[in-house]
Formats: C-alpha cells, structure tokens, sequence
C-alpha cells in the first residue's frame, strides 16, 4: 500500500498548476504591453518610407516617358493606370493603391499644376496634413504648400510635381 501512494504522488506532479499557468499568462500579458506599442509605430514608418518609394519610382518613370516622348502623361482617374506608363511600370502594383491608403493618380493641366503624380484620398480615408507633412519633411523641405511634394487646391490630393 505504501508503494501505491508514493507512485500516485509522483505522477501527479508531472503537469503545471493552476496558479503557475495563470502567472505565465500574466507575465506574457505585461510582456506584451510593453512590446507592442514599440512596434505599432514601426508598422507606421515602414508604410510611409514604402509610399516615398513607390512616389519616387512612379514619378521616375513619368519623367522618363516625357523625356522619351516629349509629353507629359495624360490625366487619368484615380486609381486608374495611364496607358502610357505601359512597359514603364507594373500595373498590378499600380491598382493595388499607396501603402498609407487612398489611390495612386496622375493629373495633367489640374488642380494648378501641370504635371504630377500622387495619392487621392477618397472616402475619408485622408491621414491629414500632419502626416503628410511628416512624409514630405523626408524628401522634400516639410512644407506642403511649396517644394516638389504639395498638397493641392483640394486637400484630398498630395502630390510629387512634375512640372508646375
């Protein structure tokens, strides 16, 4: 009998408690805590770094096609690809929109300008103008009324500018 009591004692200690699976927990919630906010902001500049990107890219191969052609990308909807910037960019890219929301456009002879190609924020989807800001401080001189990155007449509309 004595063997019997001794063998069951040992095989109930093989698992975790209650309390200690519960302290687990908490110290894996207070980790979290403190780890998350840190890296929330991280997710934030990797989508603006990744707009200045892609607007550089695009606003690259604009002047690339004026160069070649001597005109200026046609003005296209929001969103919308201009067929003219076939073999110069990937479409699918294009139409999947900006890293910090709103659609990639592209204006001409609109909205004060004569060229330019940038993000439309549609359907209150706008960041806002310190944001924005934000992202034209990186490239450009932080101010988006004057420089190459502008907010235009509209407020929803913030572009790189080809040619004023």
């Amino acid at each position: 009998m004595g063997r019997l009591a001794n063998r069951s004692v040992v095989g109930m200690r093989r698992g975790f408690t209650l309390v200690e699976v519960l302290i687990v927990i908490v110290i894996l919630g207070i980790l979290a805590a403190v780890v998350v906010p840190a890296f929330s902001g991280v997710s934030d500049e990797v989508r603006k770094g990744a707009f200045i990107r892609d607007l550089k890219t695009y606003a690259d191969a604009i002047e690339a096609y004026t160069a070649r052609t001597g005109r200026f990308v046609g003005d296209s909807s929001s969103g919308e690809f201009p067929p003219e910037l076939d073999g110069y960019l990937d479409r699918s890219e294009w139409e999947r929109g900006t890293p910090i929301g709103g659609v990639w456009d592209v204006e001409l002879m609109e909205q004060g300008i004569t060229s330019g190609v940038g993000v439309h924020f549609q359907g209150g989807t706008n960041p806002g103008n310190d944001y924005m800001a934000d992202i034209d401080a990186r490239f450009d001189d932080g101010d988006l009324t004057t420089g190459v990155f502008r907010r235009l007449q509209d407020n929803t509309r913030f572009y790189y500018i080809i040619a004023d």
